[in-house]
């Protein structure tokens, strides 16, 4: 069942989204994140990606929202190219983002078709694109990208999201994010600690995925998701986790030491 079949209201939704689909500029219209993924609760907001072939002056944009909402911060440039509105007649948040066409087209390539790694969330995007619930698409290029990815998950692409991601945690000979957060420890840095356990975990969850063949969901509810979703996952994964993030913790560096031979073993 679409997003749209189950919104109160959807004609008020199709009437904002029409007004950015008559911009010359835009290719597509898509909705995503938490509606679209049937993942959303009473806190989350609609998002709207906005498919562009050259960016919308930000004072067209602000007219638009002008006509739906009375609570708005139109040209936001903090997460790239947005607007964020409150609808009125909804009583629900927008956020919409332009993205263009081929900046994210090479961004699927990269990604799908010449296995290019990242340092977590490497399939994200792509997680965004399998679920998106398409609006307006002028020529089918949109729906042609997402089937692009409805083949076997690239195992090419698995093994080096696992090869780049087991290195940044611990293998790098320097710089690992282990040695970085014994660092931090010993300089008794809370705040850096904090900073790298993220950048441990984002790079944990990005081969505990890759393991499993699944997509990455992004940054929210992922240990459910996971519970939900893998197959395979490391011993004591959630307890671990919850550890980890208790900070200050003498027992941090060997919290981190087993997650990643409990990790590894999944590979083996």
């Amino acid at each position: 069942m679409s997003f749209l079949s189950v919104l109160e209201n959807k004609n008020i939704l199709l009437s904002v989204l029409q007004e950015f689909q008559n911009f010359p500029q835009v290719r597509a219209i898509a909705i995503g994140g938490s509606g679209a993924s049937k993942t959303s609760d009473n806190l989350s907001d609609i998002d709207v990606y906005v498919f562009v072939e050259k960016d919308i002056p930000v004072q067209q944009r602000e007219n638009i929202v002008k006509r739906f909402s009375s609570k708005f911060e139109v040209g936001g440039e903090y997460f790239g190219s947005g607007d964020e509105f409150w609808v009125d007649k909804l009583n629900l948040q927008f956020d919409v983002m332009y993205w263009n066409v081929n900046w994210f087209e090479n961004i699927v390539d990269n990604i799908w078709f010449k296995h290019y790694p990242s340092n977590g969330y490497t399939t994200a995007f792509l997680f965004t694109l399998k679920n998106f619930e398409i609006i307006f698409d002028s020529d089918n290029w949109l729906l042609n990208l997402q089937n692009s990815i409805k083949t076997e998950y690239p195992e090419e692409l698995k093994q080096n999201i696992i090869k780049r991601n087991i290195m940044l945690m611990k293998d790098k000979p320097f710089a690992s994010y282990y040695e970085q957060i014994e660092k931090a420890i010993k300089r008794n840095d809370i705040v850096s600690i904090n900073h790298r356990i993220a950048a441990f975990l984002a790079s944990y969850f990005d081969v505990i995925f890759a393991v499993n063949e699944l997509l990455h969901p992004g940054e929210k509810r992922l240990i459910k998701y996971a519970k939900d979703n893998c197959k395979i996952l490391p011993k004591e994964f959630e307890e671990n986790i919850n550890k980890l993030l208790v900070q200050p913790n003498s027992e941090t560096l060997n919290i981190i030491s087993s997650m990643i031979e409990d990790i590894r073993s999944l590979i083996l």
